[in-house]
């Protein structure tokens, strides 16, 4: 497809997908397609393992799947027994609403569809029992708006899972990872916030935060990304393409036993622009 000068999201990740060796980004990312196969790849995989840690255990509940895209995450809650509602503005069949429910058709799960924003939720207070927001905060127009309306529809003692928001260190790092970033130069609708300002949102709409798990703490962040992966990539910048040495630091520093002292010694030097943050938060009742 050509390029104009801004694409919709559809558009972005359709000429994504058509980029030579770009495939292993689209499966990261589960743009690919069947769309089901996609789902059931995430449902299995070890970023969704680790939520599954942090959802309340009673059943039935009821879960909201804010900024819910091609609709991954409502899929695993549905298959997990929630009674699941998926907000996605976006109609496209390819990332958006009309995407979701043509996954639930295929796959006989119950995922109730509903077209609006984040920042003005159409629904009752107290309505949920957790809400899931995947990659939504750093894309609203009002973050604080949206952490209110989060708390607002969950019930007392429900749970907040804010996933994989992008974190700057300093102002001066936005632009930089706008740069680095494979599709904002096409769309130009990502964003990224310092720590402190997610957090002070989440307190002032009311939420006691009981987790921030940083982006190397869990595979909630880290996903698709192994610990091993991810000391490879680092010491490629070291040794370029001596696979050797690459391959043996992994190995040494990226192994079960030895990564939880590895990622302690690397956090505090670990400024990338655009960084995972992960928030589990909860309504107080």
């Amino acid at each position: 497809m050509s390029r104009p000068d801004k694409l919709t999201w559809e558009q972005a990740v359709l000429w994504l997908r058509e980029q030579p060796g770009r495939d292993d980004l689209v499966r990261a990312a589960y743009y690919d397609d069947p769309l089901l196969d996609a789902a059931q790849r995430y449902a299995s995989g070890p970023e969704w393992q680790a939520v599954h840690g942090f959802l309340p255990r009673h059943r039935p509940a009821t879960a909201l799947d804010v900024g819910a895209g091609r609709g991954i995450v409502s899929y695993a809650l549905a298959r997990d027994g929630f009674t699941v509602t998926a907000l996605e503005p976006d109609e496209s069949a390819i990332v958006g609403a009309n995407a979701i429910r043509a996954l639930a058709r295929d796959s006989g799960v119950q995922i109730d569809v509903v077209q609006k924003f984040s920042e003005q939720l159409p629904f009752a207070d107290g309505s949920f029992d957790v809400l899931i927001a995947r990659a939504v905060l750093h894309h609203t127009s009002d973050l604080a708006g949206a952490c209110r309306e989060f708390f607002r529809v969950l019930r007392p003692g429900g749970r907040l899972l804010a996933l994989r928001e992008h974190v700057i260190s300093r102002p001066d790092d936005l632009e930089r990872f706008f740069e680095v970033h494979p599709l904002h130069h096409l769309y130009g609708g990502e964003n990224a916030f310092e720590l402190p300002t997610y957090t002070r949102a989440l307190c002032a709409a009311g939420f006691d935060i009981a987790e921030v798990l940083g982006p190397l703490e869990s595979a909630i962040n880290l996903a698709p990304q192994t610990p091993r992966g991810f000391v490879e990539e680092s010491a490629r910048r070291v040794f370029g393409s001596a696979a050797l040495p690459v391959r043996a630091t992994g190995a040494l520093l990226g192994n079960r036993l030895t990564w939880p002292l590895t990622r302690r010694l690397i956090a505090p030097f670990d400024h990338r622009p655009g960084r995972h943050y992960s928030f589990v938060a909860v309504r107080a009742g």
